[in-house]
């Protein structure tokens, strides 16, 4: 699974700012989880894995929120865009080689699990001039169970 929460692999960290303050945050959603990825719609069957199983850590550091990976090393501030009680949106991008990956997560908590929808747009762009050649689309349906963190622990 990459770190954009599905199948592909990012190391590098990008910072973008953020829409909602991180006090809004439930602190349930700290900690170290087991994320299951069953893909639901895609325009592209050959990008896109139909499934993945990872784990992520998702940790703060002021008003930083940071989804670490650590089977692959990778991990990405992320930028919350709605917190509505335990309902949770937050995005990320990220570039690599010729393409822009944005990933677009939506969870509701419940009882030290998650579930929701995980949007991918995978951006092609020429390396000549720049311009898009192509996008590529998937909706993952997620799930998550707490391993670690204040949820787990009673707390």
């Amino acid at each position: 699974m990459f770190l954009t929460l599905c199948n592909v692999v990012f190391a590098e960290e990008y910072t973008l700012t953020a829409g909602v303050s991180v006090n809004e945050v439930p602190k349930a959603f700290f900690g170290s989880w087991k994320v299951t990825a069953k893909l639901d719609d895609t325009n592209s069957y050959k990008t896109f894995k139909p499934q993945s199983a990872d784990m992520w850590t998702i940790s703060r550091i002021g008003d930083n929120i940071t989804l670490s990976n650590p089977f692959t090393g990778a991990n990405a501030q992320i930028s919350l865009k709605a917190v509505e009680g335990n309902l949770i949106v937050f995005s990320k991008k990220a570039p690599y080689d010729n393409k822009m990956l944005t990933d677009t997560v939506s969870i509701r908590l419940e009882d030290g699990k998650f579930s929701g929808i995980n949007t991918l747009t995978l951006e092609s762009y020429s390396l000549v001039d720049k311009h898009l050649l192509k996008t590529e689309t998937a909706r993952y349906i997620i799930k998550g169970e707490k391993i670690s963190g204040e949820s787990v622990l009673g707390k």
